[in-house]
């Protein structure tokens, strides 16, 4: 499908008209000093803007300009920019920028490739200076205008960088200037990276929506004054490898109120600052002895009354599965299967953790109400994996193991998607072979499970199969307290 993209700006700045302008916009129409809109931007970087605005306001009061920046210590600017994303790293990179400004004359250079040198400034970075300091042409292309340009299919690439070459080709140059501000304000409140809200997008009818699947309404009707809590599943398959991919950016665009992560694969002393102090969560880790291997974790901004970690199993507890938090009416319990593993070897160490943690959830349900979510690692039904026939004897799919998911739901236990969802072909794992994830040939392994107490407190229950980063897609709860 082509689309007219000229239509499609110009409808979009009419949708996001009303919205508030981008912090580094704002600070442009106050000052033309590249300096101030050089610090801004980097300062904006996986920050909410209402946060820039004050962390840059308290900074140039103490450094008007380079000069002043250079007699700071990093402790200093890192106490004035204070909460910002990745503050400390913010900090040492203002830090080192009077020092790098100096092969420039201590003047802020104009072009891409002078600014990338510059440090923490990326070509996003770099774009969006060039523009909005030296009204210069470039395109800032951030993860909102490469992932929207692609659902258009205006542009067909796999990163940030290729959006942004295909775009210097491509798109008109008097669309450049706004492209990045009217895109983000259209990916932060309509074509949002979760649960994109195309039933009120104004494209509707001529979006091609690719890579898109817009959930249907299905919601329960909530009591006017209580906001149901999101809740995010999702196996990252390496922390740290998603760190690299935009993890933060990709929680904070949750807006969850509480994220669970399995197979992290790191240990305390292996997780930057940046992963244990995102802005707005506390985080708590259950990892496992073996370096590089399983681990579980929770990012909160609820403060739990406990945490439990592990079964009290030491079987178990040192592979680092089972990372529970426990609230004033409910726990929540964060759980890493065991896979069964090639040739079913660890079968049988499965079903032994399995029927512990079912004994665990059933001792909590006594108490309170429970709700389960984690990788499962295992397809229940033949609904829930593409080739059923073909992976009877798999791991995942064995009768042992759909025998005791059998017996998972006949304790009360209830798969809250498939309250809301009963069509085929809704998965959460795809193997990295054979280019399986475009072909859609997957297994629904990722569950959030809910006992009988909880059932009138769900609220909707989701697939969010288009955030990527990872094998596994995130699942989403919406319960309520």
């Amino acid at each position: 499908m082509s689309i007219d993209i000229d239509d499609f700006l110009t409808t979009v700045a009419g949708a996001v008209a009303h919205l508030q302008v981008p912090v580094v916009d704002l600070i442009a129409v106050q000052t033309s000093d590249p300096y101030r809109i050089l610090v801004a931007t980097i300062l904006s970087a996986r920050t909410k803007d209402e946060v820039t605005a004050l962390a840059a306001d308290r900074l140039f009061r103490l450094a008007e300009d380079i000069a002043a920046l250079s007699r700071l210590s990093e402790e200093r600017i890192a106490k004035a920019i204070y909460p910002v994303g990745f503050y400390k790293s913010k900090a040492r990179y203002l830090k080192q920028l009077p020092e790098s400004l100096q092969s420039f004359n201590n003047i802020i250079p104009e072009t891409i490739e002078e600014l990338v040198t510059l440090p923490g400034v990326g070509r996003k970075t770099a774009n969006l200076v060039r523009n909005v300091a030296f009204h210069k042409p470039a395109i800032c292309v951030d993860t909102h205008v490469h992932r929207i340009m692609n659902i258009w299919e205006y542009v067909t690439t796999d990163s940030p960088l290729k959006t942004e070459m295909v775009l210097r080709e491509k798109l008109p140059e008097h669309h450049w200037p706004n492209v990045n501000s009217l895109l983000v304000a259209f990916g932060q409140s309509i074509c949002r990276p979760v649960s994109p809200q195309c039933d009120i997008c104004p494209l509707a009818g001529k979006c091609p929506q690719r890579g898109v699947m817009p959930r249907k309404n299905m919601k329960k009707s909530s009591p006017a004054d209580q906001k149901p809590y999101r809740f995010i599943s999702w196996n990252v398959n390496g922390i740290r490898a998603v760190e690299q991919k935009g993890f933060a950016e990709m929680l904070l665009g949750f807006d969850a109120d509480i994220i669970a992560l399995q197979e992290t694969k790191a240990q305390p002393d292996q997780l930057s600052p940046e992963l244990k102090n995102i802005l707005g969560y506390t985080s708590y880790w259950h990892s496992a002895e073996r370096k590089g291997y399983s681990g579980v974790a929770f990012y909160s901004r609820i403060e739990p009354l406990a945490i439990l970690t592990g079964l009290n199993e030491p079987e178990f507890d040192c592979e680092g599965r089972v990372l529970t938090l426990e609230f004033s009416s409910f726990y929540l319990i964060n759980i890493y299967f065991p896979n069964s593993a090639d040739g079913l070897k660890r079968l049988d160490f499965k079903l032994r953790f399995n029927d512990a943690l079912l004994k665990f959830a059933d001792d909590l349900r006594q108490k309170k109400t429970v709700v389960l979510c984690g990788d499962f690692n295992v397809a229940h039904k033949p609904i829930d994996l593409k080739n059923p026939a073909a992976n009877v004897k798999n791991a995942g799919f064995t009768p042992e193991e759909r025998a005791w998911m059998d017996g998972f739901v006949a304790a009360g236990f209830i798969d809250t998607f498939r309250i809301f969802n009963q069509e085929a072909e809704q998965y959460t794992w795809w193997s990295y072979r054979f280019n399986a994830r475009a072909k859609n040939i997957g297994w629904r392994i990722d569950y959030f499970c809910v006992d009988a107490g909880s059932l009138e407190k769900v609220h909707d229950a989701a697939i969010l199969k288009e955030v990527m980063g990872s094998d596994h897609c995130p699942v989403q709860l919406e319960y309520l307290p």
